[in-house]
Order: C-alpha cells, then sequence, then structure tokens
C-alpha cells in the first residue's frame, strides 16, 4: 500500500512540475476581419489602369486574428455572377467593370482548423466618368426569402425589403407579385420599403421582385425571387 501511495505521490509532482509545453494550447479560430475600403454605399472613384471600361481597385481590410488567409466574395450586382479572389495579405487588387454597382466580403481562414469567420458585407459602385448619377442598388430582399416555404393558415403576407443607393434620391419602389415567373405590378411609387396585406392563398408558390426607382429616373431591378405558402 505504502509503495502504491509513493508511486502516486511521484506521478502527481511528476505533473506537477512539467513544463506548460507538453500541453499544447488548442487551435484558434479565426475572427471575422472589418472591410476599410472600398466605402460601404460609396462611388469608388479611386483605381490604376484605368480604361473607358475597366479599372484595378485596391480593396483592403483589417488583418484577422488567428487568420492564415483570407477569400474574397466579390458580386457583380448588374449580372450577379460572383467571384472569389485569395490573398495571405489584408488587401488584394481586383480588376472591376467601370459604371458597374459591387458587393464584397471576406471570408478569414486558418490552416490549423476547418471554422471560418465571414465580414459584414458592402456595396459600393465602380466609378465611370460619364456617369453624373447613379442608379441604386438593386433592393435586399428581406422577406420572404429565395425558395423558403412558408407554414401559415392566414390569408395575407408582408413582403419586406431594403433599399439603398449612392446618390440618396430614391424617389420610390414598384412591387411585381403573382404565381406566374414575371409577376405583374400590384403598387407602384411606393415609398417605404414594405408592403403589409398582400392576398396569398395556402399550397401556391409565389413570385416577386421589387424594382428601386431614383429622382434622376435611374432604375434597378431586385430579380425575381419565390416562395411557397403551405
Amino acid at each position: 500500500m505504502k509503495k502504491d501511495l509513493t508511486i502516486i505521490c511521484f506521478l502527481f509532482i511528476l505533473l506537477a512540475c512539467s513544463d506548460d509545453d507538453s500541453f499544447p494550447d488548442l487551435p484558434k479560430i479565426p475572427s471575422a476581419t472589418k472591410l476599410v475600403f472600398p466605402f460601404e454605399s460609396s462611388v469608388c472613384n479611386e483605381g490604376t489602369n484605368i480604361t473607358a471600361t475597366e479599372s484595378t481597385v485596391l480593396f483592403e481590410w483589417e488583418e484577422g486574428v488567428y487568420t492564415d488567409n483570407y477569400e474574397l466574395k466579390l458580386r457583380n450586382l448588374a449580372t450577379n455572377d460572383l467571384s472569389s479572389h485569395n490573398s495571405t495579405d489584408p488587401e488584394i487588387s481586383i480588376v472591376l467593370k467601370r459604371g458597374t454597382p459591387y458587393e464584397w466580403y471576406v471570408i478569414s481562414t486558418s490552416n490549423s482548423v476547418i471554422e471560418t469567420a465571414q465580414s459584414t458585407t458592402w456595396k459600393f459602385y465602380n466609378a465611370d466618368e460619364a456617369i453624373e448619377s447613379y442608379a441604386p442598388f438593386p433592393a435586399e430582399i428581406i422577406s420572404p426569402t429565395m425558395a423558403e416555404t412558408i407554414s401559415t393558415t392566414a390569408s395575407e403576407i408582408t413582403l419586406d425589403w431594403n433599399g439603398s443607393d449612392v446618390d440618396d434620391d430614391i424617389v420610390g419602389y414598384d412591387v411585381y407579385f403573382g404565381t406566374s415567373t414575371s409577376p405583374e405590378i400590384i403598387q407602384n411609387d411606393l415609398n417605404e420599403s414594405i408592403l403589409n396585406n398582400v392576398p396569398i392563398s395556402l399550397n401556391t408558390i409565389y413570385y416577386w421582385k421589387i424594382i428601386t426607382k431614383d429622382s434622376r429616373g435611374n432604375t434597378s431591378d431586385s430579380g425575381i425571387y419565390q416562395f411557397k405558402i403551405n
């Protein structure tokens, strides 16, 4: 018995005196970075190698904690094309179409863990010298979302979206809604970015979109969204 106690005490002392390096820290999950440039809801007038149709813009963001690599996601809001750009530094230069709206965000990754972190999403226009005013950004659909299935016994629904414009001169929204893939307009020149009391039926698929209009006659199209009522 005394021998067993001696061995246990010896092991306890050995563990207590061991170097902390024998117990390595667990891998750290990367943190979401903060975007720096191009600014949110702005017109980007900076760029190099400028031609009539393209310019090279330097994207910048803050260095992430526990981050080894960055993946910048860039969407052309005019075509809805999404591209990916990788960098080990908190910046990267990308060739953009001029006079075109974009949105972007950055995903932080680590070589040690599979978990990632995503920044907020910013929108901007890449400037064009020939444009004096810019069309609004395509409306951001909030509810119902694409391919959402809604279980309800209600006979009406609310359509909700968000509009933004670098010129800050949105004057109204046209709402298209119906059971056709080319929905008809049900409300025009709506001042608010929400429409209540829209009639619906059960077991029906609906399609809708928003046209955003500004004071200069410019418009933007959100694209068609669909949802189902159960």
